[in-house]
């Protein structure tokens, strides 16, 4: 087993660097009950860091499958009221909040898919206003994962449990640079690059991104004033913090209206616990108007009806081949760690901060800008080592971004 000290290094990295927690302010854990000893080491530390208050929200897979199996169907389309109050007002505490993941990503596979789509969009309209917090950078917050014995086994199917689960916390905790003699360090330095990156792109300032690879033909306009991220971000009290552990990508917004052609996925999609996996969508002034998929076919039919935002993008991020994600070789079945394998883009709300002003701007004037809104933002991997992409500059003219997988 992992043994406590290494423990208490991922604890404090994702307190002091993740969600850079700050003497005598709150922090809201969400954390799966498989977990509660790892989760009972970073409330420690949060205490010793001066927390004055460490919140948790317990989750449990099993109970969760039950609800799903046994409750009808008003019950799953209702989300309730106390737990929004909690998480607002949290946030307008200026909490900092830390989620902890580690779902089987098979969880709810014989689940009606529509079941599952009612209750993310229960969840995702009683939410809005949560969400603003952490997608307008107003608060601090984190995600970060810890192994679990079903999704181990779903990433070593070989494997005892016992085995699987220490090698994914081996894989993890040399993703995140744990094994690293000074963790805060080397996210310091990891971070310094990816502004260097993002600065970059921001300079050159494209008009518009053409993906090419097998099964990709895909034309993303990028919105005037957009703004490319990644990496660190900085949330509205001055505060640096860092949103996903791992982060390899920088990432900026398509236009909502700007998107043509035709994007393949290049790794399976784990999505409201079931996996999509071998689908592609076809676009058409921004809106998916054609998708087909080998696996799950039907929880992506109900994640695209989600709302009138679910069809268009919100998202599109560049990400090496050779980031460490990568390079393990492991398919991870879980969005925070493929997606930091691979570029990709995401259907659904944009991240206000990524254009110019976004995060004080209306709804209607986030619009006017290009800027999608949805219920859902779900990311997809589309790079691989054969993904080719031109940037097209304010004057026409066409320049490579990468090349085989990697940066020009």
């Amino acid at each position: 087993m992992v043994d406590k000290k290494t423990l208490e290094k991922y604890a404090e990295l994702a307190l002091k660097t993740g969600v850079n927690l700050q003497a005598n302010q709150a922090v809201m854990i969400n954390a799966p009950i498989e977990g509660a000893d790892f989760t009972r080491i970073v409330a420690k530390k949060a205490y010793e860091l001066g927390a004055k208050d460490v919140h948790i929200n317990w989750s449990d897979d099993e109970l969760t499958l039950l609800k799903y199996e046994n409750v009808p169907d008003e019950v799953i389309g209702s989300f309730p009221d106390w737990r929004v109050k909690l998480h607002d007002t949290y946030a307008e505490d200026g909490a900092a909040v830390l989620s902890i993941r580690s779902t089987n990503p098979d969880l709810l596979q014989n689940i009606d898919p529509k079941r599952v789509a009612m209750a993310n969009k229960a969840s995702g309209e009683a939410m809005k206003n949560f969400r603003k917090y952490t997608m307008n950078d107003k608060i601090p917050w984190s995600i970060i994962s810890i192994p679990s014995g079903d999704w181990a086994q779903k990433i070593f199917p070989d494997k005892t449990k016992e085995d699987a689960v220490e090698s994914l916390w081996e894989a993890i905790l040399k993703i995140v640079r744990v094994d690293q003699e000074d963790p805060i360090a080397a996210w310091n330095e990891h971070n310094e690059t990816l502004k260097t990156k993002r600065e970059e792109l921001n300079e050159k300032n494209y008009k518009k991104l053409i993906f090419q690879a097998p099964g990709t033909d895909l034309e993303l306009e990028l919105p005037e004033g957009h703004v490319w991220k990644g990496g660190s971000a900085v949330a509205e009290t001055g505060v640096t913090f860092n949103p996903n552990m791992p982060t390899e990508e920088v990432f900026s917004m398509p236009h909502k209206y700007g998107v043509n052609g035709t994007v393949s996925s290049t790794k399976p999609l784990n999505y409201g616990g079931s996996v999509i996996d071998n689908f592609s969508l076809t676009f058409k002034d921004g809106k998916v108007v054609d998708f087909q998929a080998e696996q799950g076919e039907a929880v992506l039919q109900h994640l695209l009806d989600s709302d009138e935002g679910a069809r268009r993008l919100g998202e599109v991020a560049l990400v090496p081949h050779e980031s460490p994600v990568s390079q393990s070789g492991l398919i991870f079945y879980n969005t925070l760690f493929d997606e930091n394998a691979s570029c990709h883009i995401a259907l659904g709300k944009a991240y206000p901060t990524n254009v110019e002003g976004g995060s004080s701007m209306s709804e209607e004037e986030l619009d006017q800008h290009g800027v999608n809104d949805s219920l859902i933002h779900v990311d997809f991997m589309i790079g691989s080592d054969k993904l080719d992409i031109d940037g097209v500059k304010q004057d026409g003219t066409t320049e490579p971004v990468f090349r085989g997988g990697t940066w020009a």
